[in-house]
């Protein structure tokens, strides 16, 4: 592509993700039909919004002693839109070791559905919280975490004499100096890493993936899990409302909405075969987010209670 053509284009990728951080912006369709009339536009666009969001994601400087936020902080996320929405602002409160035994036991750290928490480690390591998640750590332990169900991004300081261990069910996750992203839930085990390497079982299969690669373990599968390629901009993303698909159940992304945002989504058997691909935007008005996920599966959303089903 020529030069001047692809700087074109970039600086229209450029302007549309400034219009979208006004509030009052609404010219979506218009957004849509640009993005369909050059695979290139999507291209420019994604690339900017990534870096856009990586730069949102930067966490600020944390101060040693502080155990807990006076108040929850609201984090100001990336405006990366894909086919309408914008990025919903998640509560996210920091907390030290000692103040664990304020979540239900002495090691324990509980989040309600939509609810984040960021722990700061002592050794500078961090855990991002996804809401509806359980997680145990060892005071006698300092480089140890279990994750016993929902979802957590791991950022480890790396060290060669004492790595650190995640455990997730049966499967043990071994650091070797990275960041990356577990799941667990329903016999279910699937890793991520955006960062470094990661070790699956290092005393089993010894499954190692880099940046980039991840791998999902079913509970009482005879065979090793098969490391699979991942676009590393996408893991983690629940953290700044950003969820992205690439054939998945639409029951496994309605349990994603429900641990990210609270967002109570069933799926009918009707529409229990359907794969869903493409990016969804956690909106702040959740209504706008259900009916995203309905026009980008082709299903139909109705209201139910305080619940919403998909049918096809």
């Amino acid at each position: 592509m020529p030069a001047d053509r692809t700087t074109a284009i970039d600086a229209q990728a450029s302007d549309w993700l400034i219009r979208q951080r006004d509030p009052v912006f609404a010219d979506w369709d218009a957004f849509a039909d640009w993005l369909a009339a050059d695979p290139a536009h999507g291209d420019a666009y994604d690339a900017i919004a990534s870096l856009d969001a990586d730069l949102d994601a930067l966490p600020p400087t944390e101060q040693p002693g502080i155990a807990w936020d006076s108040e929850p902080v609201r984090r100001r996320p990336s405006r990366r839109a894909w086919f309408g929405g914008a990025v919903a602002a998640a509560l996210v409160g920091t907390i030290s070791l000692s103040g664990l035994g304020l979540f239900g036991g002495p090691n324990a750290v509980e989040t309600a559905p939509g609810e984040h928490r960021t722990i700061a480690l002592a050794d500078g390591s961090k855990i991002e919280v996804n809401g509806a998640s359980r997680l145990l750590l060892d005071d006698d332990r300092p480089r140890f975490a279990r994750l016993e169900r929902g979802e957590a991004m791991f950022h480890v300081v790396h060290k060669d004499s004492d790595p650190f261990v995640v455990e997730a069910g049966s499967a043990q996750l071994v650091d070797l100096g990275t960041a990356f992203n577990v799941v667990r839930g329903a016999g279910r085990t699937a890793v991520a890493v955006s960062e470094g390497i990661v070790a699956y079982n290092p005393k089993g299969a010894n499954i190692r993936m880099t940046a980039g690669q991840g791998l999902e373990a079913r509970d009482g599968d005879r065979e090793a899990p098969k490391v699979q390629a991942i676009d590393p901009a996408s893991i983690g993303g629940w953290r700044s409302g950003l969820l992205v698909y690439n054939g998945a159940p639409l029951a496994l992304v309605a349990e994603d909405l429900k641990r990210t945002a609270g967002i109570d989504v069933q799926v009918a058997p009707t529409a229990s075969d359907i794969a869903f691909r493409g990016a969804l935007i956690v909106d702040p008005d959740r209504a706008r987010t259900v009916a995203d996920l309905a026009a980008l599966s082709g299903t139909r959303a109705e209201r139910q209670g305080e619940a919403w089903v998909l049918t096809r």
